[in-house]
């Protein structure tokens, strides 16, 4: 199979969708990778890095005009969508429960596209979506402590104080992924954590990993209500897989936080946790409603390159040979975690709770793909 790897368009997005290592093993399989050029500095991967792998380094349209397996890192712009073709593959992340332009083009396309985010193994992890939740929770507790400072636009809290002042207070909404993550740096730098999860089993867990070092409670608009005011940094970590996140902060309850207060929306690709959050980038990070200031970076993992892209590749490369070995049809059809991550296909949305976000037909996967019985693995 002809794989290409593209050049990210993202402003301030360096990651790349693959790196060398992965270029090389997927050669050793007989196949033919692509790599536009350039497309790996951001990363520390050099042209000629990919070319002593056994790829082909070529224009960034060559790729996108022959690859038949397109990866990317995230979604594709209104120039990069016009090049997908009809049975084309794309596999990145797509978020597209906040992107209903997209999604429509994408359906126009005619391609199959495949989104990190949604890929589910049989006990319901994503082993797409971790990697890159992971690196964005850690970072978002070093940014909330960066924009803290008073000349930042903070409140002037060093995060875990110092004897007689206290530390700041970092409000973590969600215990998932990023939650965890941010929280277990927070604490890091001796914070005053306290998370708030709608799971009453995951604040279980949650307890079972901190014990009193943070405190839990569980989430709904009362306790929210009651932990704002007394926030320095509030990290926005709540998320429904393949829809838009919740809206948990209201601009009603923005005004009750304190001038300089801090919130890191972490969520922001899925459209924010905040009714007062917008995508920002890393040129441009941050922006103060109400007094407030926000930090929604919609590509915060971008910020660390060659950390991401490492990690990404880890988790992506199995999901890349399958469906370069199998064929994307085969190798969906074999793998139902896999199907998970089909988000479009043949025209039609095929992830309810996109289809759902953004008011257009949802169409089962099964009505679209002949039933694996009928298929010949190769």
């Amino acid at each position: 199979m002809k794989i290409g790897v593209v050049r990210e368009s993202k402003r301030d997005e360096y990651r790349v969708a693959l790196t060398a290592a992965g270029a090389r093993e997927l050669v050793a399989r007989g196949h033919e990778v692509l790599v536009a050029t350039g497309a790996g500095v951001g990363s520390a991967i050099s042209d000629d890095d990919y070319r002593q792998a056994g790829a082909a380094v070529v224009d960034g349209d060559k790729v996108w005009g022959n690859a038949e397996l397109v990866l990317k890192v995230k979604e594709p712009l209104d120039r990069e969508w016009e090049k997908l073709s009809p049975g084309q593959v794309l596999f990145t992340f797509l978020h597209l429960a906040a992107a209903p332009e997209l999604t429509r083009a994408l359906v126009a396309s005619g391609a199959t596209c495949i989104a990190y985010e949604t890929v589910e193994t049989p006990d319901h992890h994503r082993p797409l979506l971790a990697p890159m939740s992971a690196v964005a929770g850690r970072l978002a507790a070093q940014v909330g402590a960066f924009y803290l400072m008073k000349p930042c636009g903070g409140r002037g809290c060093l995060m875990g104080g110092v004897p007689g002042a206290r530390p700041a207070n970092v409000l973590v909404l969600g215990g998932g992924i990023v939650g965890y993550q941010a929280a277990l740096i927070a604490r890091g730098l001796q914070a005053s954590v306290t998370i708030l999860e709608r799971s009453p089993s995951r604040l279980h867990e949650l307890e079972a990993e901190f014990g009193p070092a943070v405190r839990l409670a569980l989430s709904n608009p009362e306790t929210i209500a009651e932990a704002l005011p007394q926030a320095d940094l509030v990290i926005g970590a709540a998320l429904i897989p393949g829809a838009r996140a919740p809206r948990l902060i209201t601009r009603a309850l923005l005004a009750r936080m304190q001038p300089g207060a801090v919130i890191v929306d972490v969520a922001i690709d899925q459209g924010g946790c905040c009714e007062t959050s917008r995508p920002t980038t890393h040129s441009a990070p941050t922006y103060v409603v109400d007094g407030v200031l926000h930090y929604c970076v919609a590509n915060m993992p971008g910020a660390v390159p060659i950390t991401a892209t490492a990690a990404l590749t880890n988790a992506t490369l199995p999901y890349i040979t399958a469906l370069a070995d199998q064929g994307a049809t085969c190798a969906i059809a074999a793998d139902p975690g896999l199907a998970r991550g089909v988000n479009v296909i043949s025209g039609r949305v095929t992830c309810q709770p996109v289809a759902d976000a953004v008011g257009l037909l949802y169409t089962p996967l099964d009505q679209i793909l002949p039933p694996v019985s009928n298929l010949h693995f190769g």
